[in-house]
């Protein structure tokens, strides 16, 4: 008797726009998908963690409950090698998800992270969860790298935004993926970085630097953008090249990469994108030989 194929979840780099994987999995989990393999990156790492952990209302109540003075709130400021240090965020966010050991999960899980020194692709897959997570989620210049076994590590979106390549040889048969930037847009328009009275001071000073005209954007909408850019174009090289099964891509181009505290947003759309490709998810689940308890018929009602 051969054994069932195997469903891997590659859940894609996004920065605040990665709540939306949070609908995504809610509403796969309505279906009766149930995913054998989690491989995340960046945010996706962090909300992969959580699924596997069985810790995702925990992350959902937390991230749900954000207000933009509160993000702000938990942006460490660092004096070297980044903006911001991550240990107040990410220490709650391991109160969230659990003090935990990657092989302690009740999900085989990895996330990708990438070496600074060699440029190469780094696949975490042993020790500490929230370390792990944290090298993912390292964007460069906002977040100081994280020291992992003597090599400093950064997000993983430089070099693989969506982790298909990761699921495979982890050994699923059939990849669903989470693309969170297909959509997306600088988001600047002629006016500077403002929101007065509700941002971080180094955020404050960050806004007014480099506006020399009026037209030119802020030092911030500069970073939200180019980041924005490159996880599109490296995604869309990557997954040429080695395309996954299934392909979620929600509407979240409206969302800035910073807009953390627009959770509830993000999520109902990742539950609106599983439902529109509905038909398309259950015939190539179906195509390979995977059955689904509940179909497209009772998720709708």
């Amino acid at each position: 008797m051969t054994n069932p194929p195997k469903i891997g979840l590659a859940l894609g780099s996004g920065a605040a726009r990665g709540w939306a994987h949070i609908g995504v999995l809610q509403a796969l989990d309505e279906l009766g998908i149930k995913a054998d393999i989690i491989a995340g990156c960046s945010i996706g790492a962090l909300v992969g963690a959580a699924y596997a952990a069985g810790q995702l209302s925990s992350l959902e109540e937390w991230v749900r409950g954000f207000t933009r003075l509160q993000v702000m709130g938990l942006l460490d400021p660092a004096f070297s090698g980044g903006l911001f240090r991550g240990d107040k965020v990410f220490g709650i966010a391991e109160e969230k998800v659990g003090e935990l050991k990657i092989e302690e999960l009740s999900l085989p899980f990895a996330c990708v992270a990438t070496e600074l020194e060699s440029g190469r692709e780094c696949w975490l897959q042993k020790g500490p969860l929230m370390e792990a997570v944290r090298a993912s989620c390292s964007i460069p210049g906002m977040f100081v790298p994280v020291k992992h076994d003597d090599r400093w590590l950064i997000d993983g979106a430089v070099v693989n935004p969506v982790p298909v390549s990761l699921c495979r040889a982890m050994g699923a048969d059939v990849v669903i993926a989470v693309n969170l930037n297909a959509d997306s847009r600088a988001l600047w328009t002629d006016r500077r970085d403002e929101d007065e009275g509700q941002k971080h001071p180094v955020l404050q000073w960050l806004a007014k630097r480099g506006s020399l005209q009026p037209d030119t954007p802020g030092m911030w909408s500069v970073m939200n953008g180019s980041i924005s850019i490159m996880q599109e174009r490296i995604t869309r090289a990557r997954m040429a090249g080695d395309p996954p099964e299934i392909l979620l891509s929600p509407h979240l181009g409206q969302l800035a990469i910073t807009d953390f505290h627009k959770a509830a947003e993000a999520i109902y759309e990742g539950k609106l994108c599983v439902e529109r490709m509905i038909p398309m998810i259950m015939a190539e689940l179906a195509r390979a030989g995977v059955v689904c308890p509940t179909g497209p018929q009772e998720l709708e009602n």
